[in-house]
């Protein structure tokens, strides 16, 4: 290659790096872009786990836990144990407030799972992370400005750091614990007492467990920041009977649950349904974890 040809090669690949930085940006921290219709797939660059986790032995567990067993990881993180049971996903037509994407109907969870009492904080973000971008900044606040595929990743270094499988709750799982065994709009109180939201909130998140807990001791499951679920986001949901209901295995948005501190109260609703485009990290949004049931079919779990 003479030295014109390699001046021109040089010349066009700057172009085409320029013109990729005006498309999604430069900063190099900034989440891959997901396709649309594919599924996003976890960031895989970076160490496996934080160093302040990897010498973090992973606490018992009971054996036979009941509802609302208590159980704390090696980060400080509190899970409480929810037991498989039946609920009404969704929502009644006249609850106030909602959308035509709840379609209500009965949901059966074969598998009792661990999740956490509140949403992932900042400390235990970072203590796997090794690095915060949250804002505004606070141990006790939420972690937030996170994609789904970044929040994926703190699973992912969580569960080698422990020796569990830690994930996302699907959609089902996290209604189920939402309601906790209620069936109004917020389970635990009214929205006031159990949400920070538009109209209480000061514009900005609040440290977590600020408000009251539902029947199982889960805190912020309405209101504070949002949560990125497992599933694909997928309109309509039918009206027919389901067991341990999953998305599509492919689709564009994810689901995105429970409402924030920047949504008007009737977008906290324990029904009330949202989603994103997975690479995009908001500042209302976070995540909350569950361990992942062991089913006696390992080809069953989900």
């Amino acid at each position: 290659m003479n030295q014109r040809q390699r001046a021109l090669r040089v010349g066009l690949a700057v172009i085409l790096a320029g013109a990729a930085c005006l498309a999604w940006g430069c900063n190099r921290d900034a989440p891959d872009a997901q396709p649309t219709t594919k599924p996003a797939a976890a960031p895989t660059t970076g160490p496996a786990t934080s160093p302040a986790l990897t010498t973090g032995a992973a606490s018992s567990m009971p054996a036979h836990p009941g509802a609302g067993a208590i159980m704390v990881n090696s980060i400080g993180m509190k899970l409480i144990y929810v037991p498989p049971g039946e609920f009404r996903m969704g929502s009644d037509p006249s609850e106030p407030g909602r959308h035509d994407d709840e379609t209500a109907h009965d949901v059966k969870i074969t598998l009792g799972f661990w999740i956490a009492a509140t949403e992932v904080t900042q400390a235990q973000w970072v203590k796997v992370m090794s690095i915060n971008r949250s804002e505004p900044k606070g141990d006790n606040l939420p972690a937030n400005k996170l994609s789904w595929p970044q929040a994926v990743d703190f699973c992912r270094k969580l569960s080698q750091a422990e020796g569990r499988a830690y994930r996302l709750p699907t959609e089902a799982q996290w209604e189920y614990a939402c309601r906790s065994g209620s069936t109004g709009a917020f389970s635990g109180g009214t929205a006031d007492e159990v949400a920070w939201h538009m109209d209480d909130s000061d514009g900005t998140p609040h440290a977590v467990a600020g408000k009251k807990p539902n029947a199982w001791g889960l805190y912020d499951m309405h209101g504070n920041v949002a949560e990125w679920c497992r599933d694909f986001y997928q309109r309509d949901l039918g009206s027919a009977p389901a067991v341990d209901p999953a998305a599509p295995a492919e689709g564009g948005a994810r689901i995105v649950r429970g409402g924030s501190w920047d949504n008007f109260a009737r977008a906290c609703r324990g029904a009330a349904r949202a989603s994103f485009n997975p690479a995009y990290p908001l500042d209302r949004v976070g995540l909350r974890v569950i361990i992942e049931p062991e089913s006696p079919n390992p080809s069953q779990n989900p």
